[in-house]
């Protein structure tokens, strides 16, 4: 996970900040305070959320604002990617399980 954050975190703030909409100063202030409160309220009561799925989708909110100038495409390839990765991760954890001999 660390070396993954350290080889994508650029591009992950890029298509945070630039790929998903364009907005103005303000409009970013609101996006990144609803994900702190968001976070913070989930946290306060033991709720597992992602910072990262928090944060999109208060930019999500954002472009269904401004239709048109949203990056439709990014959008949904980010939802894609969502998708795929649960399924992904419960396969490859069975299969690991299975070939180290810890599955009952």
């Amino acid at each position: 996970m660390a070396l993954g954050g350290v080889l994508g975190a650029s591009r992950v703030a890029r298509t945070l900040s630039e790929g998903i909409t364009p907005m103005e100063p303000r409009q970013g202030f609101r996006a990144n305070l609803i994900t702190s409160l968001l976070v913070a309220f989930a946290s306060r009561f033991g709720f597992p959320v992602s910072t990262t799925h928090v944060s999109c989708g208060s930019l999500f909110g954002i472009g269904a604002v401004r239709r048109r100038e949203a990056h439709w495409l990014q959008v949904a390839q980010i939802l894609i990617a969502w998708l795929v990765t649960l399924p992904c991760g419960v396969f490859l954890a069975g299969l690991f399980a299975h070939v180290s001999g810890r599955a009952h």
